[in-house]
């Protein structure tokens, strides 16, 4: 070691002022960029990760508090919508049931028929497909919401709106409608 260090004071004695100063301002300039490239800047870079990693967490905060609401808000109304199941005293056949509302709304059903419908171990599902024709936009829209809001808790799964070539004011429709009672 202390010959290196020979070697480099025989190197600086030999060399000139004007060559010392130049060597000097290399020195300090290569001495600076290590510095800068070995302590601050793998700082700035965890500096700059950690404000991503910042904004990211930021970012999946607002996703779970989003994805939160939505689960309270579902639950909520899967909850209303079991006790609206539990509670329902109106065991009319389902065929009935929407015959009846048909003719409250003045709506004449073309035809009912009853479609295989899935069953899991807390209720039983009844699905119906129902052809409406020759019917106005309100008639279809008032019998549906009469569906919606009735006492037994319907829920309309599908449904399709034809306009009818002979009149542009009438339409067809078809839809099915599922009901559910506890096992």
């Amino acid at each position: 070691m202390s010959h290196w260090l020979d070697l480099l004071r025989t190197f600086w004695r030999n060399l000139s002022g004007r060559e010392r100063s130049l060597v000097s301002i290399v020195g300090v300039g290569g001495s600076a960029l290590a510095v800068f490239f070995l302590g601050v800047s793998p700082i700035l870079a965890a500096y700059h990760q950690s404000q991503e990693d910042v904004l990211g967490a930021e970012s999946q905060l607002a996703a779970m508090v989003r994805l939160r609401h939505e689960y309270d808000t579902a639950h909520a109304r899967l909850a209303a919508l079991e006790t609206r199941i539990q509670t329902n005293k109106d065991h009319r056949n389902v065929l009935t049931l929407l015959e009846s509302l048909a003719s409250k709304e003045g709506v004449t059903v073309e035809s009912m028929k009853e479609r295989r419908a899935g069953t899991n171990e807390s209720y039983r599902e009844q699905r119906v497909e129902v052809v409406l024709k020759n019917v106005t936009l309100e008639q279809a829209v008032k019998y549906l919401h009469g569906i919606e809001s009735a006492k037994r808790p319907f829920s309309v799964k599908s449904l399709r709106l034809k306009s009818r070539s002979d009149d542009s004011k009438l339409l067809d429709v078809t839809f099915s409608v599922s009901s559910f009672e506890p096992i």
